[in-house]
C-alpha cells in the first residue's frame, strides 16, 4: 500500500511538471492570443488591452499557479474567446473517450487472441524435449513397467502434446503422431512468417497514414465506408459505420504491437519451471493456463495494454482532424493556434488523469498476479 500511495504521487507529480512543460511550451510559440482572438486588423493597443484582459501580461509562473489553484477547485478557467472550459471539455471528452474506448477493446481482444495463438502454435512445450529423453540415453530409461505411473504406462510428460496440452488419443500409432507433429511445426512456421511481419508493419505505420490508406481503399475506391463523420445534436456519429475506420485507424498499430507483447509474456510464462510441473501433475489445459500462465503473463500484458491507452488518446488526435470527428482533436488544434494555454493544458491534464487511472489499474492486477510470491 506504502509503494502504491508513493508511485501515485510520483505520478501526480510528474503530471504537474508536464503541465509546467505544457505552458512554457505554448508560450514559446511565436505569435499573439490577443491577435487571434481579434484578427489581423486589430491595433497594437487593442491586443494589448485583450491581453491584460486575459491577464497574459503576468510572469508564466503567476499564471500556471493561478491555474493550478482553479483546478484543484474543479474550474479549468475560461478560453481565449471567453467559453467555459469546463464545458467544452464536458461536449468533446465523450466522443473522444468513445472513440478510444472501442479502439481500446479492438486492440485488446484481437492482441489477445493473436497472441495467444502465435505463442500455442511457436512454441508449444512439446517442442522442448523431456528432461528424462535429454539426460538418458534410450537404453538407460526406466522400463514402462517401473513407472511411478504405473499399469506399464509412459510417464505422462512423454504423451504431452505441448501447449494447449492436448492429451494424445489411446492408440495412436507413432506414424500418425509424427505427421501430425510436422503438420503442426509447418502450421507454426507459416503462422510466425504471417505474423512477424505483419506485427512490425503494423506497429509502424503511423496513424495518419494508415488513416489515408482506409480512407482511399474503404471510401474513395469501395464506397463501403464513409470518409467523414457526420453528428446529430448529441455531438456523436448519426450512423455507427461512421466509427468503423477510425477506430481502425488507431487500434491497428497498437493491434501490431501488443500481439508481440502477448505473445512473448506467454510464451516466456509457458517454459517456466512450475508451468512444467502443473503440465506432468495431470492439470487439465484450462488450469495451467488459468492458474500457472496467466498470472505470470499478466503484469506484462496489463502493463503494455495501459501504455496504449495514451498512444491511442495520442493517436485520436490526429485521426479525429483526419476523419472530421468532433472530439478534442479539433479542440487541441484550434486552441495550439490561437496560443489558449488554458485549453492545451486542461486537455493534456485530462488525458493525463485518464492514463494514470489505467496505470493504477495495471498495478493493482500486476500486485494481484503477483500476490503470495516472496
Amino acid at each position: 500500500m506504502k509503494s502504491f500511495t508513493r508511485l501515485l504521487f510520483r505520478r501526480i507529480g510528474l503530471l504537474i511538471a508536464l503541465l509546467a512543460t505544457v505552458f512554457v511550451a505554448v508560450d514559446l510559440l511565436p505569435g499573439s492570443t490577443g491577435r487571434a482572438v481579434l484578427g489581423r486588423e486589430a491595433s497594437a493597443e487593442q491586443v494589448a488591452r485583450k491581453e491584460h484582459e486575459l491577464g497574459l501580461d503576468r510572469p508564466l509562473a503567476v499564471r500556471f499557479l493561478d491555474w493550478m489553484s482553479g483546478v484543484l477547485t474543479g474550474d479549468f478557467g475560461r478560453t481565449a474567446r471567453g467559453r467555459s472550459i469546463n464545458e467544452l471539455l464536458a461536449e468533446k471528452f465523450p466522443p473522444t473517450l468513445l472513440l478510444g474506448g472501442l479502439a481500446l477493446v479492438v486492440t485488446v481482444v484481437i492482441s489477445m487472441l493473436l497472441g495467444a495463438w502465435w505463442a500455442a502454435a511457436s512454441r508449444p512445450l512439446s517442442l522442448r524435449r523431456p528432461s528424462s529423453a535429454i539426460e538418458h540415453p534410450p537404453s538407460e530409461r526406466l522400463p514402462s513397467s517401473s513407472s511411478p505411473h504405473g499399469s506399464g504406462r509412459a510417464p505422462e510428460h512423454e504423451h504431452r502434446s505441448g501447449w494447449p496440452f492436448r492429451r494424445p488419443t489411446s492408440g495412436t500409432q507413432p506414424r500418425v503422431r509424427r505427421d501430425d507433429r510436422r503438420f503442426r511445426t509447418a502450421s507454426a512456421a507459416a503462422l510466425t512468417r504471417t505474423l512477424q511481419p505483419a506485427t512490425t508493419v503494423a506497429a509502424a505505420i503511423p496513424e495518419f497514414v494508415l488513416a489515408t490508406l482506409l480512407i482511399m481503399v474503404f471510401a474513395l475506391a469501395t464506397g463501403w465506408l464513409p470518409a467523414v463523420t457526420i453528428t446529430d445534436r448529441s455531438g456523436f456519429p448519426v450512423s455507427a459505420d461512421m466509427l468503423v475506420l477510425p477506430v481502425l485507424a488507431l487500434a491497428i498499430p497498437q493491434i501490431g504491437w501488443n500481439t508481440r507483447v502477448v505473445r512473448a509474456a506467454l510464451t516466456d510464462a509457458a517454459q517456466a519451471p512450475h508451468v512444467e510441473s502443473a503440465v506432468l501433475e495431470g492439470l487439465s489445459t484450462r488450469v495451467v493456463l488459468h492458474r500457472h500462465v496467466l498470472p505470470f503473463a499478466a503484469p506484462t500484458i496489463v502493463a503494455s495494454f495501459a501504455t496504449t491507452v495514451g498512444m491511442v488518446l495520442g493517436g485520436s488526435l490526429v485521426v479525429e482532424t483526419i476523419f472530421n470527428y468532433p472530439g478534442l482533436g479539433a479542440v487541441l488544434a484550434g486552441s495550439v493556434a490561437d496560443r489558449d494555454t488554458s485549453v492545451v493544458a486542461a486537455v493534456v491534464a485530462l488525458s493525463g488523469v485518464v492514463i494514470m487511472l489505467m496505470l493504477a489499474v495495471a498495478d493493482g492486477i500486476r500486485a494481484w498476479s503477483l500476490r503470495g510470491r516472496g
